[in-house]
């Protein structure tokens, strides 16, 4: 009787083993906003650092919450199997808000379309849009500064944009 008894929970042990979870072809390493002061320009940015091998002709589709309002920023980025790191950088946002957090969902999606792995995180900014400039501080390859910021007369006008609301 009692090796019947131990017989069982052994195959149950050995049941549940057999069971494999999901797996994790990529984890996220990082995620910021990048506020670039030159050219004004505000975006997300997320790395992912891969775990497992991901089939060839995989891409990653991110989802970036437009703090502007409105759909969602959507960014498709083919994935190469040599890449140990994957790099997701929305298109330009505005009206970022400090110490509000944002959504950013990411799948990964083989050549057929099917999901291979979904993720989701937040991107908090330690600073407010407001402190950038209207315009590109500096224009053309050789970062001439902008006359429409640079005024001859000395003045500096970097204005605001006046389209985000508080």
């Amino acid at each position: 009787m009692r090796r019947f008894g131990m017989a069982v929970v052994t195959m149950t042990t050995i049941l549940a083993g057999c069971q494999r979870e999901p797996e994790t072809l990529v984890d996220v390493s990082g995620h910021i906003f990048v506020f670039n002061y030159r050219v004004a320009i505000a975006t997300y940015l997320v790395t992912l650092n891969k775990k497992a091998p991901i089939p060839e002709g995989a891409v990653a589709i991110a989802e970036f919450e437009n703090p502007a309002g409105g759909d969602p920023l959507v960014v498709n980025e083919k994935i190469f199997p040599a890449w140990d790191k994957i790099t997701l950088q929305s298109p330009p946002i505005h009206c970022v808000k400090e110490n509000r957090p944002y959504s950013v969902a990411i799948r990964l999606v083989d050549a057929s379309g099917k999901t291979l792995q979904s993720l989701k995180t937040m991107v908090t900014s330690d600073t407010d849009q407001s402190v950038m400039p209207a315009k590109p501080l500096v224009i053309g390859p050789l970062y001439t500064k902008n006359p429409e910021v640079f005024k001859p007369d000395g003045t500096v006008d970097y204005g605001s944009d006046g389209a985000c609301q508080s």
